[in-house]
């Protein structure tokens, strides 16, 4: 078939338009069912029931994420108790596969047109372990769509992500006729905390992918000041500790002596952490976000648990340091006579968004889509950490192109923060953005 290459950009636009309030009702309904990563069984059996409806083929439970390589994963218990939770909540048994159940969440979706290029774009779908505003003055309360499960919020937006994806899903594949190459949707789990992006790598679903985009709902800045920044880098590089420490009870008063103190082992080790030396070559963190420890005021504490994280500017001085937390907390067991185990629980790497790709990008919004605006600087540099940076350099690692893009919007209040809440008309640009960028790539000439 022909195609009118001047026209099906703005195509894309109207069907998006036309599609929003489908879009803000499935946005509404991912808002008030959030699931924090590994647990995003209801979001996953909802994305992959209207991905088969619309044709796709598509990979789920331990087809999309390498068990050996998942991160940070709940008890089996948390589990248990959230499948049964998501049974009521209008997800079928036979939905609710044993995979599911085990916490194999996300989904990718496939689409082939023939030979051509890889296109992968990434959406993710957790929530944050947080408590939703119960207040009237909060539009999601307010309107009856604000979280009905206990301490989980979407409140990053990553509702917004899964909302996106899956309009594209539906505009690529009516779509198909005019594309070539190969599309894959890829849903991903566990984002907040760096924890599902590396499962799905280590699968290998990213060494085939020549393009890989994307994207984050931001609001407008002093950089983000259009509807969409084609180009990010700089997130920085990560690794999350879980750290226990084991010891020995005794009783305080009548022998002390026979105790090893796991508390005091921990607590040397979290100001011992906040003492690492700086980098001189970039930026480095380190946080102790939570600390566990003891039984009693009686008893010389046997057991203790913190949650800790280091980060660097680059991923080599993000391994600085690691070492020197490592070293650090091992050294402060040694001293108390304990054991230290450390679980890495998330990572993330740095990143950068490929020039040839954002640039792109810039050129065909600004053309073929003058309606939106570029940001005067098209390529920002990210706050936090993310871990698309691991699918970006797999796919950089072969040659291929990506880029994390943000699309602007006005938000009630800051992102992870307990009144967040967004304008719902980025939907319908997200839809329209990520489209016309995988016709620009594989659409048939």
């Amino acid at each position: 078939m022909e195609i009118d290459k001047n026209s099906i950009y703005q195509e894309f636009a109207a069907e998006a338009s036309a599609m929003q309030a489908r879009s803000v009702a499935l946005r509404r309904d991912l808002h008030r069912h959030p699931e924090t990563g590994w647990l995003e069984m209801r979001t996953t059996a909802i994305i992959v029931r209207r991905l088969r409806a619309l044709g796709y083929q598509v990979l789920t439970g331990r087809e999309v994420c390498l068990a050996s390589a998942r991160l940070g994963l709940p008890d089996a218990d948390i589990m248990a108790a959230h499948a049964e939770a998501v049974l009521q909540q209008g997800v079928t048994e036979e939905e609710l596969t044993p995979d599911l159940r085990e916490g194999f969440t996300g989904a990718i979706a496939i689409l082939d047109c023939g030979p051509g290029p890889v296109v992968a774009l990434r959406f993710d779908i957790d929530a944050l372990g947080m408590v939703e505003c119960p207040e009237s003055t909060h539009r999601p309360t307010r309107e009856g769509f604000a979280s009905v499960n206990a301490g989980m919020m979407h409140a990053c937006g990553h509702d917004a992500h899964a909302t996106i994806g899956l309009g594209v899903a539906e505009l690529l594949m009516k779509h198909s006729d005019a594309l070539h190459g190969t599309i894959k949707l890829i849903f991903q789990p566990g984002e907040e905390g760096g924890r599902g992006a590396a499962a799905i790598v280590a699968h290998g679903h990213l060494d085939d992918v020549d393009y890989l985009i994307g994207n984050h709902i931001a609001p407008t800045g002093a950089l983000d000041d259009g509807d969409v920044t084609p180009g990010t880098y700089g997130s920085l590089a990560n690794t999350k500790y879980d750290v226990y420490y084991t010891g020995t009870a005794a009783h305080a008063g009548g022998f002390p002596e026979r105790g090893q103190n796991a508390l005091l082992a921990a607590a040397q080790a979290s100001l011992g952490l906040y003492a690492i030396p700086r980098h001189s070559a970039g930026i480095t963190r380190v946080n102790v976000g939570t600390f566990h420890a003891g039984t009693g005021r009686n008893v010389i504490p046997d057991r203790a648990k913190m949650e800790i994280e280091v980060r660097g500017e680059t991923t080599e001085i993000n391994e600085y340091m690691m070492q020197q937390a490592e070293q650090i907390c091992q050294g402060a067991a040694t001293m108390h006579g304990c054991r230290c185990e450390m679980k890495i629980e998330g990572r993330g790497e740095s990143q950068h968004s490929d020039e040839a790709l954002w640039q792109r990008i810039a050129t065909l919004v600004r053309t073929e889509l003058p309606q939106y605006r570029v940001s005067s600087t098209p390529n920002a540099q990210n706050w936090g950490s993310e871990d698309i940076s691991l699918m970006m350099n797999r796919v950089q690692s072969h040659g291929g192109q990506a880029t994390y893009m943000r699309t602007m919007t006005d938000m009630a209040s800051e992102q992870h923060t307990v009144r967040f809440d967004f304008d719902e008309q980025v939907l319908a640009r997200g839809i329209t953005l990520f489209s016309a960028i995988v016709y620009d790539l594989a659409g048939r000439a």
